[in-house]
């Protein structure tokens, strides 16, 4: 398809630099199948479900994966987007053509990594030095990982290290954050229990990938950059047993979707998954593990609004992108959100 289908344009007042207090307070756009939309709240999900229904989040945190630093007197920047192993790290780099394989590269606090491997889509494998965990290394030289559409417009601060972490977060190696969870508060979560609505949690480290644009004219040109997740056996069967007793799975943002589906079969069975996954979702897929999903809003021509529009229909999701626009909801990954239910 080509991908210009998925534009539309987007004031840019609406896109939101910081996250709404409380966080269940964010607005959220109710689409269900072919009917009306709803104007709503997060705090209202509860109401919008159904019991036996399941939410499925997930459990990465993010890390501090941007740094700054030199080779000699070159500026590089890196945001680190996939571990390797123990010490490696899969890296994009900013000023990548004064870096050549072998150089190293000095970040503050006595933290540095050689260049060992530039890779064929301009990023470089990272060794770092030292013994310390890199993940030490990170929380003294690194930094918040931001859209860019949001560090465009202003710094990383402190409280972005609160700002940009789900109440869900327990496992490193996110370079960003799930989005959609962020608007979950532990009130939130009481509410959702009493009505009956159940919650499982998988792990998908995001990638720096995931804010790349799109730079193809179509669909089927587009490489997307892969990413390490997991579902324990025991939570795809109690996925599978919720579905069995009538429960609808909803996925809580598009990183959970997109494991959910790379670890079911045609057959509609969720199984257990460990692996790297680069599923591309666009129109005509057909959806084998979700019954509906809470996302926030998302960047024109993006794969997210690809897969949206896989989800719903194109024409169904550039109407809600036009409602919400004209209602001005708030964009991107500090903005609002929506709950988007095809049937």
């Amino acid at each position: 398809m080509r991908v210009d289908l998925f534009d539309f344009d987007l004031p840019q007042e609406l896109i939101a630099l910081r996250p709404v207090a409380p966080r269940d307070s964010a607005r959220m756009l109710v689409a269900c199948g072919e009917s009306g939309l709803e104007d709503r709240h997060v705090y209202d999900l509860a109401s919008l479900l159904q019991p036996g229904d399941v939410l499925v989040f997930n459990d990465t945190r993010v890390i501090p994966a941007q740094l700054e630093g030199r080779r000699r007197e070159a500026r590089i920047g890196a945001t680190l987007h996939k571990r390797l192993d123990l010490r490696r790290w899969q890296a994009f780099i900013r000023n990548a053509k004064r870096l050549r394989e072998g150089d190293t590269v000095e970040f503050p606090a006595g933290v540095s990594a050689v260049a060992e491997q530039r890779h064929g889509d301009g990023s470089f494998t990272l060794a770092f030095a030292g013994d310390e965990p890199v993940e030490v290394l990170l929380e003294r030289a690194g930094r918040m990982p931001l859209p860019p559409y949001i560090a465009g417009k202003r710094s990383t601060d402190e409280r972005d290290k609160v700002d940009y972490q789900t109440m869900f977060a327990r496992k490193d190696g996110a370079v960003a954050a799930p989005t959609a969870a962020l608007h979950f508060t532990p009130e939130l979560i009481k509410t959702l229990d009493a009505r009956g609505i159940s919650r499982e949690t998988l792990t998908l480290h995001v990638g720096a990938g995931t804010f790349l644009p799109v730079k193809a004219d179509n669909t089927d040109d587009h490489a997307m950059h892969s990413e390490w997740g997991l579902i324990e056996s025991a939570t795809a069967d109690r996925l599978n047993a919720a579905r069995a007793s009538g429960g609808r799975i909803i996925a809580v943002g598009t990183t959970s979707l997109r494991l959910l589906e790379s670890a079911t079969g045609e057959d509609g069975v969720i199984r257990a998954f460990a692996g790297d996954t680069a599923i591309f979702i666009t129109p005509g897929y057909i959806f084998r593990a979700v019954d509906g999903l809470m996302t926030n809003f998302h960047l024109p021509k993006s794969t997210l609004m690809m897969l949206v529009s896989a989800l719903m229909g194109r024409e169904r999701m550039l109407g809600v992108y036009a409602h919400a626009i004209a209602q001005k909801y708030r964009f991107y990954s500090y903005g609002d959100s929506s709950l988007l239910l095809p049937r």
